[in-house]
């Protein structure tokens, strides 16, 4: 991979360029490190505006990330795990790179397929055994 690249796909290279990081203070515990120092790393990236992807790749972004995309289709992961923005930085995206690679991915088709003679056999057998047993519970007929 070479820099200034993120590799998500066999045939997706993004570059580093088209993503926008933001370097925001983290909530929760840590006392006066955690109020002082910018840490929590946004990142954000724009999928409708990107002229990396072809319209194929844009088009399965946008259908399949809609419930995670803001009003300007763009696309923002947060990371703020660490104490280091480095590491932060480089979680947050490695997580998009998962994010976009698990979009872009074509699930196989199904192919159909019918249950074998002994499936059937089989089947029917424990629907025999099943009758039989409540079959067996039930009280015998009375003669009046």
């Amino acid at each position: 991979m070479p820099d200034g690249y993120l590799d998500i796909a066999p045939d997706l290279l993004l570059p580093l360029s088209e993503l926008d990081f933001r370097a925001t203070r983290s909530g929760g515990p840590g006392g006066q490190h955690v109020n002082t120092s910018s840490t929590r790393i946004e990142v954000w990236w724009a999928i409708g505006d990107s002229p990396t992807l072809t319209d194929e790749q844009r088009a399965r972004l946008l259908e399949r990330l809609a419930t995670r995309l803001d009003g300007a289709g763009r696309l923002r992961i947060v990371a703020s795990q660490s104490r280091s923005q480095l590491r932060n930085r480089e979680a947050a995206t490695e997580r998009l790179r998962e994010v976009v690679a698990a979009a872009l991915a074509v699930a196989k088709s199904r192919k159909r397929t019918r249950p074998s003679r002994a499936a059937k056999a089989a089947r029917l057998e424990a629907k025999r055994r099943r009758s039989a047993t409540k079959r067996e519970r039930q009280a015998p007929p009375r003669d009046d």
